[in-house]
């Protein structure tokens, strides 16, 4: 019964309350993003949602547009702005996603949601974490954030997924204040995110390949 229905109606309770709350944070970050970013403030990508459902997927854009001689993005943290860093430290970032909890692709807490090009890597394991709606944050946000391996990602969402709960809810939600307000797991080590997934399948790939030619 929570999950079903209790759930999105606390959600969008509570996503409300806390847009309305936040609203300063929300135009502080936007004005200085606009003059960091020169006029762009919002970042919007496409990321699957629950049933890997594809939705647009709303937060502030903390980096640039800068290219490479080849034309590419650079890495992140070449990127990133000094106005971003200050909005990411603080997970301000993040607000404009209390407006997908309002429109009911997301919900407050649940498993992230990742880039769309990483579903066909997943094995079926891993794809369970799309059986509910994906949330701002979740049971393995609050257990290390960007710094934790994308093995123990997969585990704690889909622990999530088989033991939800509004206890676990509960729970997460001030597990998520504390870390915000310690300002932990921002960063993955060489990276001012985290690393991509599939370069982790890409070089898991690679070091099997290597193993395998090796004499003996």
């Amino acid at each position: 019964m929570y999950k079903n229905f209790l759930k999105p109606v606390i959600d969008f309770i509570v996503a409300l309350i806390l847009l309305i709350l936040a609203s300063p944070f929300f135009v502080f970050s936007a004005v200085l993003l606009f003059f960091a970013n020169r006029g762009k403030i919002f970042f919007v990508q496409r990321r699957p949602g629950r049933d890997e459902k594809i939705f647009k997927l709303i937060k502030f854009k903390t980096m640039n547009d800068a290219v490479g001689p080849n034309g590419e993005l650079l890495p992140d943290e070449q990127r990133l702005t000094k106005a971003g860093k200050l909005v990411r430290s603080t997970s301000f970032d993040e607000l404009p996603q209390l407006l997908n909890v309002l429109k009911g692709d997301m919900s407050l807490i649940g498993p992230r949601p990742w880039l769309v090009d990483y579903l066909a890597h997943y094995n079926d394991f891993q794809r369970r974490r799309h059986e509910v709606r994906p949330g701002i944050t979740g049971w393995s946000q609050v257990h290390g954030r960007n710094t934790m391996n994308w093995d123990d990602r997969f585990k704690y969402d889909v622990y999530y997924v088989d033991n939800i709960s509004f206890a676990l809810d509960l729970k997460i939600f001030f597990l998520t204040i504390w870390k915000i307000l310690h300002m932990e797991g921002i960063s993955s080590d060489g990276s001012a995110t985290m690393h991509r997934f599939d370069e982790r399948v890409e070089t898991h790939c690679r070091a099997s390949h290597d193993v395998s030619k090796r004499p003996g």
